[in-house]
């Protein structure tokens, strides 16, 4: 099994959802790179953008990364835009297998509450547009693709496909 277990995707595409439960069936601990800056900072991604920018978010997580790449044993679910760090996916895949959870964005969107969400307050064509830039960079930042279908309750298939090809790795 590897050292770590990644997940990327847009947001809303079921990676915290899935950690959990991938936390819970590997017996790991889960870090989920959103919530672990909010705890730190003492404040949301929300106040963080407001207050200092993206640019000072994004180093914030490019920090993290560099953290939790020399650590073993752990479920890391990242925030939409951490793999648009090379040299922040490169810090997690040097211990890690990715997993791009990949979710239709307009079904993503539709089941959003993006109150909490700086980055989804533009609308849904803004939200497929980034989808459509973004694809292609979790495409080369992961090792694996898992198609997520609309809602949560198919986690379960998303586990075992995780759970064969970590077993094979």
């Amino acid at each position: 099994m590897p050292k770590n277990i990644v997940l990327i995707g847009m947001m809303g595409c079921g990676k915290t959802t899935v950690g959990r439960l991938l936390s819970q069936r590997f017996q790991r601990p889960l870090v989920d790179t959103d919530a672990l800056i909010e705890e730190r900072q003492g404040r949301s991604i929300p106040d963080i953008f407001a207050a200092d920018g993206e640019a000072h978010f994004r180093t914030l997580e490019l920090e993290l990364c560099r953290e939790l790449g020399k650590k073993e044993g752990l479920i890391i679910s990242c925030g939409g835009g951490l793999p648009l760090q090379g040299e922040a996916i490169a810090a997690l895949k040097q211990s890690s297998l990715v997993f791009w959870l990949d979710r239709d964005p307009g079904e993503t969107y539709d089941s959003l509450d993006v109150s909490g969400r700086p980055l989804a307050q533009a609308g849904r064509e803004d939200f497929i547009q980034r989808y459509t830039l973004r694809a292609p960079i979790y495409s080369r930042s992961s090792d694996y693709l898992v198609r997520n279908p609309e809602s949560p309750e198919y986690a379960d298939r998303l586990i075992a496909a995780i759970y064969l090809e970590v077993a094979q790795s």
